[in-house]
């Protein structure tokens, strides 16, 4: 009762500061985007408008030309500039890369990534960069991937929606691509299936905790670094909830790092038989004799991997299946193209190799559309170490902290035309019906320049082999009325989830 009545006093001071400082004379802003409170900047127009966030940015960015600067209260270092402009994000990420990195705060906010390859700058992210993709261009590896998702197609998913389409029930297709890709991550991270994905929808603890890691890190972004560092100490709120859920998903990593020690000291394991990406890296640890990777560095590793592999892969699997759903011509169009190519529409899992969906551009471009629209991950952040003049003619000071807002990048119509909010796969099919490779600085959706992401090809090889498995054996519709809110994490997902029934075709 007493925090309720200490927060209801907090929220009533706060209102009655704004409705008096909205009378003040607004800062001097070079180029603001958004109203500025006197004492506390422009924080409260972007809590007023938390709920549209990424909307709300979109239509500010476009008012301003794609960039401008956000001034947070006078008592922090929440000050950014924010910018949606290709030539910003060319000359940042690739012309000046050694000038801008992720710096301090960037690992503040992002601890629970410890150092692995998202958080970490120079040496320690070249050599991360260097291991992970000497593993991720094996072949084996690839095919390995492959027979993870086939067996998990197999065994789960296509026994679950059968049971759901048998039933006639509603099922949140976003929570059904939840577990099955925590599933495969940690069948290709760590060598174990946790089994979330099955018919009775069990609750798993440690995936739970990792999704609200993430939600605990998108808040913050949105207070000041003062407020949630309080809230950390005293153990309230979000950072209570932070707390919680990294020792639980910690646990859940350490333990199986001991196990597959202990499996790897007793020998009871060929260990050229185990094709898990933790079981590779201690391979590497045994062979090399300058680094040691002790069970941190093991930890990080598998923590970035999840965060690459899982929820981004359930983001655009999840879009992907609410826009083709509400866009039946790129269904058919899509039906068309599976028949094609393997002769007819009810496929054998095992058909679904790598080489296979590679042939299959329609989807490939449906798939593009989907995450050019909705990005998995829908800002990045960078730090200027020095100051810098930016194409836009902005001129960015040392220290600056850079947010890019890739959720607006894709509603431009001065990168993508006149027609960027709609869903067209054709646009990146060229007039010889080949694949179109835009540059990265304007489908900014993989990064860009040194830092692209190395399994940029392998998810597409994932969505595709689910894509294809679901779409050749069901037609997913959209429950009525059901209209997707934009979740606050870190990774682009529905608040609400994506509400659909599932029939046979």
């Amino acid at each position: 009762m007493t925090m309720f009545v200490y927060t209801t006093i907090a929220c009533a001071i706060f209102s009655f500061l704004c409705i008096i400082f909205q009378i003040h004379r607004r800062r001097c802003c070079k180029y603001p985007i958004l109203i500025d409170y006197t004492f506390l900047g422009m924080l409260p127009s972007l809590l007023w408008n938390l709920w549209n966030i990424h909307d709300f940015l979109a239509a500010l960015l476009k008012q301003h030309r794609g960039s401008g600067e956000f001034m947070g209260p006078w008592f922090t270092k929440m000050n950014y500039f924010i910018t949606s402009d290709p030539m910003n994000v060319h000359h940042i990420m690739s012309k000046r890369f050694d000038n801008y990195v992720k710096g301090h705060e960037f690992h503040e906010i992002f601890e629970a990534f410890g150092d692995g390859i998202f958080n970490a700058d120079s040496k320690t992210w070249k050599y991360n960069r260097s291991l992970l993709h000497s593993i991720f261009k094996q072949r084996s590896f690839e095919l390995f991937q492959e027979k993870i998702i086939q067996n998990k197609l197999e065994r789960s998913l296509i026994p679950l929606l059968d049971h759901v389409q048998q039933q006639g029930s509603v099922v949140d297709l976003q929570d059904v691509f939840n577990r099955f890709t925590f599933d495969n991550i940690c069948s290709v991270v760590l060598g174990c299936d946790p089994n979330c994905l099955s018919i009775d929808f069990p609750d798993v603890a440690c995936e739970k905790a990792f999704d609200q890691i993430e939600e605990c890190i998108f808040y913050r972004h949105v207070v000041p670094r003062s407020v949630w560092r309080l809230q950390q100490l005293l153990q309230v709120g979000q950072e209570k909830k932070m707390t919680k859920a990294c020792k639980e998903f910690d646990q859940f990593i350490y333990s199986n790092i001991e196990s597959k020690r202990v499996e790897l000291r007793k020998g009871t394991k060929n260990i050229d038989e185990m094709g898990d990406l933790l079981t590779t890296l201690m391979n590497e640890e045994k062979g090399s004799q300058v680094v040691q990777h002790d069970d941190k560095f093991l930890r990080d590793a598998a923590f970035n991997l999840f965060v690459a592999g899982r929820d981004t892969i359930t983001s655009a699997l999840t879009w992907l299946f609410y826009l083709v759903a509400t866009h039946p011509l790129v269904e058919t169009k899509i039906l068309e193209e599976i028949k094609e190519h393997f002769g007819t529409i009810n496929i054998d899992q095992k058909k679904l190799g790598v080489d296979e969906v590679k042939k299959l551009v329609y989807l490939h471009g449906a798939i593009c559309e989907a995450i050019r629209l909705f990005p998995p991950i829908p800002f990045e952040r960078k730090k200027a170490i020095k100051g810098d003049v930016l194409p836009s003619g902005h001129i960015i000071n040392p220290n600056t902290i850079i947010l890019f807002s890739l959720y607006s990048m894709g509603r431009f119509e001065e990168i993508w035309g006149e027609d960027c909010l709609e869903f067209k796969p054709e646009r990146w099919i060229s007039e010889r019906g080949s694949i179109v490779h835009e540059p990265s600085y304007k489908f900014f959706s993989f990064n860009a320049g040194p830092r692209t992401c190395l399994g940029k090809d392998l998810s597409f090889i994932q969505v595709k082999m689910i894509a294809i498995a679901i779409l050749s054996k069901y037609c997913v519709q959209v429950v009525d009325g059901h209209v997707p809110i934009l979740s606050h994490s870190i990774v682009l997902l529905m608040k609400n989830g994506l509400k659909v029934r599932i029939t046979k075709r």
